[in-house]
């Protein structure tokens, strides 16, 4: 059974940094592609970051630019999203998903945690 489990989400105030965290099991981890993506409320879910197998190929959304990074640690089976610069809008549930090819689309994500709240007070 394939579980993704996010944690480190919480409250911060805007300038503020969290780390998210996603530990997946029952699948081979190094092989997945892994993305996040968050959705606001009344909001469709959104891409965020993407991160290949290897790790050698990331993108990411125009709006985390140069304040959101995306890493993964394939012997803890562990992806990871550094955020700074949190602004109010960064306000969403955040979730991980697992792909076997590289994409930003959450179509192309076959599993999907349950989700971290991220929420940025002004």
């Amino acid at each position: 059974q394939v579980q993704l489990v996010e944690s480190g989400g919480g409250l911060v105030q805007a300038g503020g940094s969290l780390r998210l965290s996603c530990k997946a099991s029952g699948l081979p981890f190094s092989s997945y592609a892994m993305g996040w993506f968050r959705q606001a409320p009344g909001k469709e879910r959104e891409f965020v970051m993407a991160i290949s197998w290897s790790g050698g190929s990331t993108s990411y959304a125009d709006s985390v630019k140069g304040r959101f990074t995306i890493s993964r640690d394939n012997a803890k089976n562990t992806v990871y999203l550094q955020m700074n610069s949190l602004k109010p809008e960064d306000t969403a549930v955040y979730f991980c998903a697992a792909a076997t090819r590289y994409t930003t689309s959450s179509l192309g994500y076959h599993y999907w945690g349950q989700g971290t709240q991220v929420t940025v007070s002004s």
